[in-house]
């Protein structure tokens, strides 16, 4: 597990996380979880961020993408949750492909993968257009949206040079497929690619230096990557800490790891959401503000 810049690294063994009060639940290994034995009232309130604030930092980010120093930039919120439910519940009772709960500081329920090792090969599945699944048409609404169809380009081909550093013969196995998520709320659409490669013999000789060298991961930070990452200091309220992070499970043989989005955590006693969304010089402030209200939800069982 690595924090958003890779300064805060924790490496450790199932007995050793166990003891931490970590638990995870990756595909098929970690923990068990059993929802079907909760039977309260969930309440689940949402108090984020106002526009004028947003707005603020939106104009920030604008104003380096009309400069030329991004051209596609995540910009993040915290939003202040009230909910019956703590996080030990939360990791318990969501539906996701990667969880984690990091004793009581926080928790995630992940639905985008970082990299995936099998068999000498390296994937990548980058999440990149969201849309609220109740919207007429919205599939096709998605897929025909400009300002979506940039801003996946983005970050495929951010994601393939970046898996060029440490692979070769990139391939886009699989191009703007669309999967959809139930959440407390709504149901919404995403959007993904896949993008593969091939891993040279010796990798595993380097295996954590060759990791690093695709941190942070380029759907939650943007394109250039080391200038945008700069912009998002400059541009959102506090550090992320361990928000978009990645945190990953190897056997031996195969590596699994997943983008800390859909992240809870507990500050001075508060649960806090953080979300966000890539901006580009085509989007729409407001619409890039409802996309952050859109994404504080718990996909529950």
């Amino acid at each position: 597990m690595t924090d958003f810049k890779g300064f805060h690294t924790a490496v450790l063994t199932l007995p050793e996380a166990e003891e931490q009060g970590i638990k995870f639940r990756m595909r098929d290994a970690g923990c068990n979880t059993d929802p079907a034995g909760y039977t309260r009232p969930i309440n689940f309130t949402a108090r984020p961020v106002d526009f004028e604030t947003y707005r603020h930092a939106f104009e920030t980010v604008s104003w380096h993408l009309k400069r030329g120093d991004t051209y596609l930039i995540n910009l993040t919120f915290a939003t202040a949750l009230q909910t019956s439910l703590g996080l030990p519940e939360i990791f318990e009772l969501s539906h996701a492909p990667f969880k984690l709960l990091f004793g009581d500081h926080f928790t995630v329920f992940s639905p985008e993968p970082f990299i995936r090792i099998e068999n000498g090969m390296i994937r990548s599945n980058p999440m990149k257009g969201t849309i609220d699944a109740g919207i007429p048409d919205a599939e096709a609404r998605l897929l025909g949206d400009r300002k979506e169809f940039f801003e996946h380009n983005t970050i495929v081909d951010l994601i393939r040079n970046d898996l060029a550093m440490i692979a070769s013969d990139i391939k886009v196995e699989r191009f703007r497929y669309i999967e959809r998520i139930r959440t407390n709320s709504r149901d919404l659409l995403q959007m993904s690619s896949e993008i593969s490669g091939k891993l040279p013999a010796g990798f595993m000789e380097h295996f954590g230096e060759s990791i690093f060298k695709l941190l942070p991961a380029g759907s939650v930070s943007g394109a250039p990557k080391e200038r945008t990452v700069q912009i998002i200091d400059e541009a959102e309220a506090d550090g992320r800490g361990f928000y978009t992070g990645i945190f990953g499970y190897f056997n031996g043989r195969d590596f699994s790891s997943a983008v800390m989005i859909r992240f809870i955590e507990k500050a001075d006693g508060v649960l806090r959401f953080r979300s966000g969304g890539g901006i580009t010089a085509l989007s729409d402030c407001r619409s890039e503000y409802d996309e952050l209200i859109a994404k504080v939800y718990v996909p529950l069982v």
